[in-house]
């Protein structure tokens, strides 16, 4: 997984976001650090699942392997969203095919990832990743919450 900035062509100032942990760093350097930081009964739901999935290894699992099928992704935002949330707004490839994301982070008392919406668009693309994680998690407590075969 690669990740691109949407810097000007030409070399000029590279965008920038700001990390879970508060740390602003070039786009092209970002990953999730709340994937470090999950509450135990964490919870994520998304518009390529169904239903919910609940738990630190869970959600681990769900979110690394939603990220070794992007080709590349640029973000458009990555920061603080309102008092206990944190906000991603970014574009990846999958297969070729572009698929925007807005993933909501909202944080516990503790400080810790408790729960994360991603809303994936357009559905098309959608319902392909959902089935290639469907594929991918057959077989474990997580992957009925996705598609396993080609709609009907």
């Amino acid at each position: 997984m690669s990740t691109q900035s949407s810097a000007p062509a030409g070399g000029g100032t590279p965008t920038y976001v700001t990390r879970f942990d508060g740390v602003r760093v070039p786009a092209t350097d970002y990953r999730p650090v709340w994937l470090d930081s999950l509450a135990d009964d964490v919870t994520i739901e998304g518009s390529a699942m169904n239903g919910v999935a609940q738990g630190a290894e869970a959600v681990r699992t769900i979110v690394i392997y939603i990220r070794r099928l992007y080709d590349s992704q640029e973000f458009s935002f990555a920061g603080p969203y309102g008092e206990n949330g944190f906000l991603e707004d970014y574009t990846a490839w999958v297969r070729g095919e572009p698929i925007g994301n807005v993933v909501l982070v909202t944080r516990n008392a503790a400080g810790q990832a408790q729960r994360i919406v991603a809303n994936y668009r357009p559905r098309t693309t959608l319902l392909r990743l959902s089935r290639l994680i469907g594929e991918q998690l057959a077989g474990t407590p997580y992957g009925e919450h996705f598609a396993t075969s080609a709609p009907e």
